[in-house]
């Protein structure tokens, strides 16, 4: 197939490693910290261990040059600030007093300073912490961190390749520092940064690092000719450096575009690109400059994203095309492990057949050592490898779970007038104040409250039998009870039933429907300790009966304010699952919108008259170049509109969206058509407010003043100043007043604490406001 002088240095590798432990053990050590159970020494160990068990897996598997200073405690965004000194001033006391309590003080805050700001990991659901920067900005380096993983794998007899946010990317992801002049670029301190990235260089070799990898990701998106050549610039001095690693300058998540030429001209050894499906278009412009002649490719052929087996035979006819095109050709996923789960061995619950379609971080592994050999010693020394993956991808092909007639003929026969409301924005909202009665500045929250051990304990129960589904039920509505009565006593204007029976906002709908599969250890890090189980969509959708209309009505029942019908959008469950890659991504959106639009009709039909469809990841999953917004943001906001547009003119239709740049979308929030949207906004000090006023957005919105994301309980003037800010960019009349998400994931006490406060500023603002 080969020849053997091309392939004998062909090896194996990947960019990083899930971090939770096969049992969450990370997750449960930080919190067990934060709580006081766990000392630090203790927290510290379990992290080493885990650190170890991932490296000797890898190397077990057969991966010859293991990630390094990947893992960490909260965020690797973070870290990289840490790395290179950029720490926020309100933060910097705490940090100098105690490293590990600091670092988390900028994750989630305290009582007394707010965190950083956190968003998405460019078109993942993964959440970074947002660097803080300005003109005063002093970066430091401190390599700690990164020496000591480095040791530690070294340590085992490993090859270790120390992985590092690159410069450029770090500061395109940076925002300007609380205070400082609007129009401030923190890419203007890339001279600034280098010297530090030279230091922690010099550090890694010093310490044994062979390699070092720079991931520089920003540079797949849409860059301007100055962001380019700061690009250029930066890997001709790091390149330039005599007291230094080699260097593997990685790029993933899409293709490169015009940074493609700066990157394989600059003078690194090495270039790990992506060649998924997504970003095949690298391979094409890789040619184009003439290839990586005397260096090394790191080729990402495994989908680092997804779930589904590698089709082998395909992956080694790409892999031998790169063979001519460098030195050298590496095999590996296409991004960091991070984003799947660790391994499917522990599901029991899926039939095995359809368990071999699916490949977690191990099963990657185990593809890309199986590619690694092929490529080097030829596909005869796969030959059963092969076979079974076939075999596996056949079955998948041919099963009746991926085609049902009835849902495709239905999908099929959908119209444009299907996705509208029957009357205008204007005579809508008329007709849903006349019915609703709201004051101004209407108060709400997202969705979810607390769930309560009692209440995660109480599922547990119902899993393992020793609760039946009667005494599970009583012990749901006993907490719905708690949740309308506090919001009665608080004073909260539109009510929500909070959920209590919901694992996940999405998990808890893919299970109902059908075509999806569930997993039991299928967990994935989505921000800090915050970890989720994506469903798998795997074939063709549909709602076999209603998923949430019992509940909603029942909360109902118990008060005369209105109760928001809760569900989760088209896009989000595309987004927050691992899809079909089978079909376009468009056909598996149309399908969950009509088996929500069924989900829609019956919750108004037993009496609803608002209801809320959250698309959070709408903008998360817009592409990450523009070419290709116009087409995505096309079906996405039809999908929604799908879900939504059969109810009558005066049922209230909410949408909500949290954590992403929504700047870059407020046409599509705006061709939603939804009557009210709800926003994160209370990290960026309501940014997303004036946004919306300068695109002339013409319905109602309510941008979070209560950051769910930290533990900390915002003071009612605190709230009164984010309303205030708020109602210099939206018109009282239009304001609403809720928390940036949903209440899942705090504690009773701060939650009872903070929507009083929020109650109470909505209150002294409404009387500030001039009477009509």
């Amino acid at each position: 197939m080969t020849s053997r002088t091309a392939t004998a240095a062909a090896r194996a590798t990947v960019y990083g490693y899930p971090r939770q432990g096969a049992n969450r053990e990370l997750k449960k050590a930080i919190e067990g910290y934060w709580k006081g159970r766990v000392t630090a020494d203790e927290l510290r160990a379990t992290a080493a261990e885990l650190r170890r068990t991932n490296w000797r897996q890898l190397a077990e598997a057969g991966i010859d040059e293991v990630p390094a200073g990947d893992f960490s405690y909260y965020d690797h965004v973070l870290d990289t600030t840490v790395m290179v000194g950029a720490i926020p001033d309100r933060h910097r006391a705490a940090v100098e007093t105690d490293a590990l309590d600091g670092y988390f003080a900028m994750a989630r805050g305290t009582q007394e300073v707010a965190p950083l700001e956190m968003t998405k990991w460019f078109d993942t659901n993964y959440h970074y912490l947002v660097p803080e920067l300005g003109p005063d900005t002093v970066f430091t380096a401190d390599s700690a961190k990164q020496v000591a993983e480095l040791k530690e794998a070294l340590a085992l007899g490993l090859a270790a390749r120390p992985v590092l946010v690159g410069p450029v990317t770090y500061l395109l992801l940076a925002k300007p520092a609380p205070g400082v002049a609007a129009g401030f670029d923190p890419l203007t301190l890339l001279d600034r940064l280098l010297p530090v990235y030279a230091e922690v260089l010099a550090d890694l070799r010093a310490a044994g690092a062979e390699w070092v990898q720079l991931d520089e990701p920003a540079l797949v998106q849409d860059r301007s000719p100055a962001e380019l050549n700061a690009a250029k610039r930066a890997y001709r001095e790091l390149g330039g450096l005599t007291d230094r690693p080699k260097l593997l300058l990685a790029s993933y998540f899409d293709r490169l575009g015009d940074a493609m030429p700066l990157l394989a001209k600059a003078p690194v050894e090495g270039l790990a690109l992506d060649f998924t499906e997504v970003a095949v278009a690298n391979l094409d412009a890789l040619a184009a400059v003439g290839g990586l002649p005397g260096k090394r490719l790191v080729a990402g052929v495994v989908n680092g994203r997804n779930i589904w087996v590698n089709d082998l035979e395909k992956s080694l006819s790409l892999l031998g095309t790169l063979l001519g095109l460098a030195d050298r050709v590496d095999v590996a996923a296409s991004c960091s492990l991070l984003h799947v789960p660790i391994d499917t061995a522990p599901e029991r619950d899926i039939e095995p057949q359809i368990l071999r379609w699916l490949s977690f971080a191990r099963q990657k592994t185990t593809e890309i050592v199986t590619l690694a050999k092929g490529l080097a010693q030829g596909t005869g020394t796969i030959t059963a490898e092969l076979a079974a993956n076939r075999a596996d991808l056949a079955s998948r092909a041919n099963s009746p779970l991926t085609h049902d007639p009835a849902v495709r003929t239905r999908a099929a026969a959908v119209t444009a007038a299907d996705a509208r409301r029957s009357r205008p924005y204007a005579e809508r909202a008329a007709a849903q104040h006349a019915r609703l009665g709201l004051p101004l500045l209407p108060t709400t929250t997202i969705g979810s409250f607390p769930q309560t051990g009692e209440l995660r304990a109480a599922r547990a129960d119902l899993r393992a039998g020793r609760l039946d589904t009667a005494g599970y039920e009583e012990r749901v509505k006993a907490e719905i009870q708690e949740v309308i009565s506090f919001q009665e006593k608080a004073g909260l204007d539109v009510l929500v039933h909070g959920e209590a029976e919901r694992n996940d906002m999405v998990q808890y709908f893919a299970e109902q429907l059908t075509g999806c599969l569930a997993t039991r250890h299928g967990w994935v890090q989505s921000y800090g300790t915050r970890y989720v189980r994506p469903p798998v969509l795997a074939g063709d959708l549909s709602r076999p009966e209603p998923m949430t209309v019992r509940w909603t009505t029942y909360a109902q029942s118990l008060t005369a304010r209105p109760v928001k019908g809760m569900l989760t959008g088209p896009v989000t469950m595309l987004a927050w699952s691992f899809v079909r890659d089978d079909q376009p991504l468009a056909d598996t959106a149309r399908q969950v919108a009509l088996a929500l639009r069924d989900e829609v009709n019956d919750l108004e039909a037993a009496g609803s008259s608002v209801i809320q469809v959250d698309e959070p990841a709408l903008r998360e999953t817009l592409p990450l170049r523009a070419a290709d917004h116009a087409a995505y943001l096309a079906w996405a906001t039809e999908a929604f509109r799908l879900t939504t547009a059969g109810v009558r003119p005066d049922t209230q239709i909410h949408t909500h969206m949290c954590y992403a740049e929504f700047g870059d979308i407020v046409q599509a929030i705006d061709d939603l058509d939804a009557d009210v949207i709800s926003l994160e906004a209370a990290r960026s000090r309501m940014q997303v407010a004036h946004e919306l006023a300068a695109h002339g957005y013409p319905r109602e919105a309510g941008p979070g003043v209560y950051d769910i994301h930290s533990p900390r309980v915002p003071s009612t003037e605190e709230t009164v100043g984010l309303l205030r800010t708020g109602l210099r960019a939206i018109p009282a009349e239009r304001l609403w007043v809720n928390p940036d998400c949903g209440l899942k994931t705090r504690a009773w006490p701060e939650t009872r604490a903070s929507l009083e406060n929020l109650v109470a500023a909505a209150r002294t603002v409404r009387d500030e406001l001039p009477a009509s």
